[in-house]
């Protein structure tokens, strides 16, 4: 676990939250993500780009909604 991670951990568990981190591999071809891998937990990824994130989400109609 990297060490800033570490220490939030650390803060939350003093104050008795349980953080939970999970890491996994997405398979990216020739420049190309599966979107079936990226929502393969839900239908939700959070991106974080620089100082934001950005939410990408999958509609019950198929379709991708991005916002900030």
């Amino acid at each position: 676990m990297p060490e800033i991670s570490r220490k939030k951990h650390q803060a939350l568990k003093n104050d008795e939250v349980t953080v939970l981190v999970v890491e996994r591999s997405i398979t990216m071809r020739e420049g190309i993500i599966d979107s079936r891998e990226l929502f393969s937990d839900g239908r939700e990824v959070i991106i974080a780009h620089g100082a934001e994130n950005y939410r990408l989400r999958l509609t019950s109609q198929n379709k991708l909604i991005l916002t900030k």
